[in-house]
């Protein structure tokens, strides 16, 4: 019981102390970081071109860290899932500002976009009917499965 009464009295010390605004632990501190450059496999599958931007996002700020270096840095994202059709040549005038985004991704040749070609069947699209920047590849799984055996570091 005297416990329970110390807490009590712990936390009305300490709520009491802090005012509004105030952190009563301090703010957090930047740790200044040296990344090298490194080999990574997203594993995509988004339900909104929102969430397809915010993976890109996450993309292309891994690859400036990596300064973009071609001979070291490889950033693959797999999709699959209710994200395929984003990608589909039908769908570009919904989606031209994004498709186009990442395409661009790409150019530099540390970024690759792959999908899965059982996931782009089950939507009801073939390879020809998704744009020419994105690879097919049999199986997603079975992609990062194997880059993974490769030294891809794993990102969902």
């Amino acid at each position: 019981m005297n416990v329970i009464k110390n807490v009590i009295l712990l936390t009305a010390i300490v709520g009491s102390s802090v005012h509004a605004g105030e952190a009563p632990w301090g703010t957090a501190k930047v740790h200044e970081m040296e990344y090298s450059p490194s080999k990574v496999v997203y594993d995509v599958s988004v339900n909104s071109k929102d969430e397809l931007s915010g993976v890109l996002d996450r993309a292309s700020y891994l690859n400036n860290i990596y300064h973009a270096n071609p001979f070291e840095t490889s950033i693959v994202l797999v999709m699959h899932g209710n994200g395929i059709p984003l990608m589909a040549t039908e769908n570009y005038d919904k989606n031209k500002e994004l498709v186009t985004r990442a395409q661009s991704l790409t150019v530099g040749g540390t970024i690759s976009i792959r999908m899965c070609e059982v996931a782009a069947k089950g939507h009801g699209f073939e390879p020809k009917d998704i744009h020419g920047f994105v690879e097919v590849v049999p199986m997603a799984d079975a992609e990062i499965v194997r880059l993974q055996n490769e030294g891809y570091a794993y990102m969902q």
